[in-house]
């Protein structure tokens, strides 16, 4: 797992892959924009990407985390090499747990400006309640796995937490609201786990399935180029095997890239 490490100039940069020791970090949960706007892995080795869009969200994270004295940060944009497909299905895989052991997860809604409704008067309320944020299939887990989330406007101004918008989060998601607060997820039944995410989507079809690795807790190989409907089956298997006392075999990656989210 790589973090970006802030500096006492106002930097940061890409630490080394972190395997025996993980500091306490942050991380960012947001929806992607599109593909030449977003900061890759390739653009901080290089030493590039500050003139792109996705560059401010990043310095977000990376200075909220110093205002909780939290020197280390996550970005999923910037922090996976995506090119290698061994370290993509490492990253897919381990995503819920790297939320779940965040020190806090700060979620970026781009599509919400505090500015923007008070010159319409409008409560923000109600751009917080159409997110698109709400609708993407990463989310969830990002939405569930950590204890602290913090939902931010996209100029910094901190909207609340799940906690104090646990009402708001409960109608748009329908996800109970025990499930936010860190019920385990396996008390809940599978198919209203799987009702929680029916209505999200994902660039990347089979995406759709694998985001929901983490929330019942299985893995398996990723397969781009199979489509939802046989990622889904796969899911479903994994799911089942437990019950049918069967085991997993690990299997190699074929191929593929996480998309937007």
């Amino acid at each position: 797992m790589r973090l970006l490490e802030w500096k006492s100039d106002g930097d940061f940069s890409l630490t080394k892959d972190l395997i025996h020791y993980i500091p306490p970090y942050a991380i960012l949960s947001h929806t992607w924009g599109a593909d030449t706007e977003e900061v890759t892995f390739e653009d901080l080795t290089d030493g590039t990407g500050k003139s792109k869009a996705g560059y401010n969200k990043i310095r977000f994270c990376g200075e909220k985390a110093a205002g909780h004295n939290l020197q280390y940060f996550w970005v999923d944009t910037c922090c996976i090499n995506k090119s290698s497909s061994a370290e993509l299905q490492e990253a897919i895989t381990s995503m819920f747990r790297w939320y779940r052991d965040a020190a806090r997860c700060y979620v970026y809604l781009s599509d919400i400006s505090i500015d923007e409704c008070e010159e319409k008067g409008l409560p923000w309320e109600s751009a917080f309640r159409v997110s698109r944020w709400f609708t993407r299939g990463w989310t969830l887990q990002e939405l569930l796995a950590p204890a602290s989330v913090e939902f931010f406007s996209k100029e910094g101004k901190r909207l609340g937490d799940k906690r104090s918008l646990e009402r708001q989060i409960h109608e748009i998601t329908g996800i109970a609201v025990p499930a936010l607060y860190g019920t385990l997820l396996s008390q809940f039944s599978v198919a209203e786990r799987f009702k929680w995410a029916e209505k999200r989507q994902t660039m990347r079809e089979e995406d759709w399935a694998y985001s929901l690795l983490g929330i019942f807790n299985v893995s398996m190989p990723l397969i781009y180029g199979e489509g939802r409907d046989n990622a889904s089956t796969r899911l479903r298997d994994e799911i089942d095997k437990p019950s049918k006392g069967t085991h997993t075999i690990p299997v190699n990656i074929q191929h593929g890239s996480q998309g937007e989210r």
